[in-house]
């Protein structure tokens, strides 16, 4: 007898508690936790001296293509945006969409005020343009998410976000490696949200995953453009130090967006989704399309990997626990588990990845 998706992956994010106080979205935006989506500046100096010269002819072509503006009429409700009822919908339920809204509201916000900023401080024409298109994407992304918020009377005041929001500071590099990854993976999960429920129309439980599809391709765009500009200097993917960095990135994109989506049960079961198969295909889709790019992948495959993201899971959850604890046990309990979710990492870091040659040519485009 075959295994299921379920049987390979039971889910367990289950703990997480039902009751439903009344919600803050613009309070959970602002909030600055290890999962919660951060806002970033960088040294935009440093980026307004890239020469894209080595890759000029595949950046004209991805240049022409986001000038075009291929979405420009996409984000905007038609008839195909049915009615939500909002009141009668499942209080967990309710509650966990909401949380993915605001998360996915905060990192698409998140891109167009960085985007926005290089462009407004910079003086290199191909940088600018590039960035310009880039944070009206964005834009529209948080836009429309924001929308559909507003719908259920929770819409998150963006305006009040740049002002109260923690900003991090990353290197360029940084900001290369986690802003890729997080478009292409961003590309990887709305695809296969959309795939699934244009194969089971029955789960869709909210229009705005009807969207997604033209949305994801967007999302791949910007995953091109920052491979380009790490293509421009081969020692950001090449050189022993950054493949370790790279490494770094990849393990924490993936186990953290593990246990984000193991807090919301019960949103990936009314989707009709096993959290942890979905995850693991999200993942096998991205570290497929970064072989673009990155020379080394993470053995998904591995014994270790699964039990690692599942002992992950445990300690962010007592991690949590010990939060709402509070006091002098809370702290320990706290700082136990802070110790268990670091020494899990380490075992997730230490798997060995796979490497493999870079292709002559970045450039990809969709194909899921």
């Amino acid at each position: 007898m075959n295994a299921t998706p379920h049987d390979l992956f039971p889910d367990s994010g289950a703990e997480v508690a039902a009751t439903m106080p009344p919600i803050d979205t613009t309070a959970m935006a602002t909030e600055t936790t290890l999962l919660n989506p951060r806002f970033y500046t960088t040294d935009f100096d440093e980026m307004d001296k890239i020469d894209v010269t080595p890759v000029r002819a595949e950046w004209d072509k991805l240049i022409a293509q986001m000038k075009s503006d291929p979405n420009k009429g996409h984000f905007k409700k038609t008839e195909a945006w049915d009615k939500v009822d909002w009141e009668g919908m499942d209080p967990a339920l309710r509650r966990e969409f909401i949380d993915f809204l605001v998360s996915s509201c905060t990192a698409e916000f998140s891109g167009c005020v960085l985007y926005k900023e290089m462009k407004r401080r910079g003086t290199n024409p191909d940088i600018c343009e590039l960035f310009s298109y880039m944070s009206r994407d964005e834009a529209r992304h948080a836009g429309f998410i924001n929308d559909a918020l507003r719908e259920a009377g929770v819409a998150v005041n963006l305006g009040f976000l740049t002002k109260a929001k923690k900003y991090t500071y990353f290197r360029p590099k940084f900001i290369y490696y986690a802003t890729y990854l997080s478009e292409k993976i961003g590309y990887a999960r709305y695809i296969t949200i959309f795939r699934h429920l244009e194969a089971h129309p029955e789960q869709r439980f909210h229009p705005i995953f009807k969207w997604f599809r033209e949305w994801c391709n967007d999302e791949f765009s910007h995953g091109e453009a920052f491979a380009l500009l790490m293509k421009t200097d081969p020692k950001l993917t090449e050189s022993f130090t950054n493949k370790l960095w790279i490494k770094f990135f990849l393990t924490a994109v993936y186990s953290t967006m593990w246990v984000r989506d193991h807090a919301r049960p019960e949103f990936h079961k009314a989707l009709g989704v096993n959290i942890g198969w979905y995850d693991q295909e999200v993942f096998r889709k991205t570290s497929t399309i970064a072989r673009q790019i990155f020379p080394i992948e993470l053995d998904i495959d591995h014994p270790r990997w699964i039990p690692n993201l599942q002992r992950m899971n445990r300690a962010f959850i007592a991690m949590d626990a010990a939060h709402r604890q509070g006091g002098i046990a809370g702290k320990l309990n706290g700082w136990i588990a802070g110790a268990k979710a670091a020494l899990t990492f380490a075992s997730l870091y230490t798997i060995p990845a796979k490497h493999h040659a870079l292709p002559a040519s970045v450039r990809l485009e969709p194909s899921y």
